[in-house]
């Protein structure tokens, strides 16, 4: 079954966006949809997440454009049906543990790290309380 569309896009500027593009596809195991480039910048990316969802992010700018998001401001969770795979690659990547794996009070397993640019990202398999 193919994930339905994003309609809630968790938005990032990034200082060097082309290598946080490449940290996010390569080690928490994002996929390219749309990278626009602007010289060694990049204008607009738009990176999947495969059980559904997305993330958006450019290079931060001079002038903000309208988006005064400061690069290492963000943070978000990520549902996957195979935690232990994505700990794994985090590990392998030398990456900075917030929180190591473990199982938290409300359910399933989860871990935090945080990615070159100082943004902090979870990564877990609950889903959310059910919806009514």
């Amino acid at each position: 079954m193919t994930p339905p569309p994003p309609t809630v896009w968790p938005a990032f500027r990034a200082a060097d966006a082309p290598a946080l593009v490449r940290w996010l596809v390569d080690v928490l195991g994002f996929t390219e949809t749309l990278v626009v480039p602007d010289g060694d910048r990049i204008a607009h990316a738009e990176l999947a997440w495969p059980p559904g969802g997305g993330v958006m992010l450019g290079s931060v700018r001079d002038d903000d454009g309208g988006w005064p998001v400061r690069p290492g401001s963000t943070g978000a969770y990520l549902v996957t049906d195979d935690v232990q795979a994505v700990w794994e690659r985090v590990g392998a990547a030398g990456a900075e543990v917030l929180r190591p794996l473990h199982e938290p009070g409300h359910g399933g397993r989860e871990f935090s790290v945080r990615d070159p640019e100082g943004n902090a990202w979870s990564v877990g398999d609950y889903p959310g309380a059910p919806r009514a």
